[in-house]
């Protein structure tokens, strides 16, 4: 397999310090490592990123390619799979497939049992927001948009205390829209507050089948034990998607919960979790 890592800023061609324990491992194992050069993606100059990408010989059957790196947007995701393709290099998670796991309003209909009620708006109109606010009914909720949280800013962009409120939510959402600013993505989401009990456990799936269960890595140690992976997994094998993380966490009432879906390559992994580890699951996965 050959792996696709971001390059260091400061030497390009090397791969940068967060992700180069797990392309030692990688190699270590016998697979191919390559950089990709993340501010030229995500500028768009797309052919300048991949160029240290190996150019595959005419006619010749690539190996398949997975990217480790950070977050991409759908559109930046979808360029850098038709760059690479060019140098006849294949992605296993294709732009469609990104997409599907990268967006709530994608994964959510189908996991809609097994994760909290959320409605959402296109774009980031705060007059649609309250109206989704409306439909929600009353009661706290967790305001996101249809990538990403603002977690650590809870009290002030994350919170709503009820969302019958419309004042105080609507001033919740404006600041979440000030604080993400350019990185806002397709909507806002209000998700329905449910009491957890536990830190969440991130789990790897490869093909519909769990691999790998970490601990989050906003807490390396602390892994919750007992995911109930059973309740969730015919849901997520339905999914049909390549390489997807599913993050678990324990609900007042005993019942795991779904977090969050999201597309495997752009998912951290905790530093508690060795990347030799890490890369066997991935990779003996996907019978590589």
């Amino acid at each position: 397999m050959l792996f696709i890592f971001p390059s260091n800023p400061v030497a390009p061609r090397f791969v940068d310090e967060h992700f180069a324990p797990e392309a030692m491992a990688a190699r270590a194992a016998g697979h191919s490592v390559a950089v990709v050069d993340h501010d030229a993606l995500c500028s768009g100059a797309t052919e300048e990123a991949v160029r240290w990408i190996p150019l595959s010989d005419e006619g010749a059957q690539t190996n398949p390619a997975l990217y480790r790196g950070w977050m991409l947007t759908v559109r930046q995701y979808t360029g850098f799979a038709a760059a690479t393709a060019q140098r006849g290099v294949t992605l296993l998670t294709s732009p469609s497939s990104f997409e599907h796991a990268h967006w709530l309003p994608r994964w959510y209909d189908a996991l809609s049992a097994l994760t909290p009620r959320s409605v959402w708006t296109e774009g980031p109109d705060l007059d649609a927001f309250e109206a989704c606010c409306s439909r929600l009914g009353s009661g706290p909720a967790v305001l996101r948009d249809h990538v990403k949280s603002l977690k650590h800013h809870w009290a002030e962009a994350a919170y709503i205390p009820d969302v019958a409120n419309l004042p105080a939510a609507r001033a919740v959402a404006r600041r979440f829209l000030e604080l993400r600013g350019e990185d806002f993505a397709g909507g806002l989401v209000a998700r329905a507050f449910e009491q957890f009990t536990t830190t969440e456990a991130r789990t790897w799936w490869v093909q519909g089948r769990c691999v790998l269960v970490t601990a989050h890595p906003d807490t390396p140690g602390d892994l919750p034990t007992g995911a109930d992976l059973q309740s969730v997994a015919p849901t997520v094998a339905a999914l049909g998607l390549p390489f997807v993380t599913v993050d678990l966490v324990l609900r007042a009432d005993g019942v795991w919960r779904i977090v969050e879906l999201g597309d495997g390559q752009v998912s951290d992994r905790p530093k508690s979790t060795p990347p030799e580890t890490f890369i066997e699951a991935i990779t003996g996965a996907f019978g590589t």
